[in-house]
């Protein structure tokens, strides 16, 4: 569900936009971009694991979208990974726990996914000033328990955030996760805007779930 509220979070503002997902794993959110803007877009995937690296670009392959998307290798944090300002936009779903917080899976791929050992806030924003180029915007979901560490992590490498929706499971209960936008250098200003439910009163998928499987 994180992967289709993430893809479906994100705004295409220029003409010709070039993307990076950061984190791509397999590659799901960058497939689901490719498909939603359709024309002038492309959109590189970037993960340090270089197993998960071949089968997204085997999934590009399989929905016919390589000449839209394509997946490299490598680690966020390199810092000749991509030349400075490549990018007109970021997307990306990090790890939601500190390496401190979370247990540790057996499982190298799981642990990577769930906890900070090779992408931590910092990272995240660091490398997002390094290769967004100025007021390129950065796409995020993340824990709602860590705003706090997200938000400073932003502000400090002036990556400014802009929009925030948190995401709730249900009415009655707190929020599990946010969606937000942040601009490289932006000025002052975040709009909160209003949350997302998941299910309703009767537990059955809310419309505004629901709009964001439909692209």
């Amino acid at each position: 569900m994180d992967t289709i509220l993430l893809a479906s979070w994100v705004k295409k503002t220029r003409g010709n936009a070039k993307f990076l997902e950061a984190g791509c794993s397999v590659g799901a959110v960058s497939l689901l971009l490719a498909s939603k803007f359709a024309r002038n877009f492309h959109i590189t995937g970037l993960d340090i694991q270089r197993e998960l690296v071949e089968i997204a670009n085997t999934n590009a392959k399989n929905n016919k979208l390589e000449d839209r998307v394509n997946f490299v290798a490598g680690d966020l944090r390199g810092k000749n990974i991509f030349p400075r300002e490549s990018f007109d936009g970021i997307v990306i779903n990090p790890p939601y726990s500190s390496i401190n917080a979370g247990r540790e899976s057996e499982n190298l791929s799981r642990s990577t996914a769930r906890l900070e050992i090779t992408c931590t806030p910092d990272d995240v924003a660091e490398a997002a000033f390094r290769l967004l180029k100025s007021r390129g915007r950065l796409f995020a979901v993340f824990a709602s328990s860590r705003l706090d560490i997200f938000l400073n992590s932003m502000t400090k490498y002036k990556i400014i955030p802009k929009r925030l929706k948190p995401v709730y499971p249900k009415i009655n209960c707190n929020s599990g996760i946010f969606l937000i936008e942040c601009i490289k250098n932006g000025g002052e200003g975040l709009v909160l805007m209003p949350p997302l439910i998941i299910r309703d009163e009767n537990n059955n998928y809310t419309k505004e779930l629901l709009e964001a499987y439909k692209f």
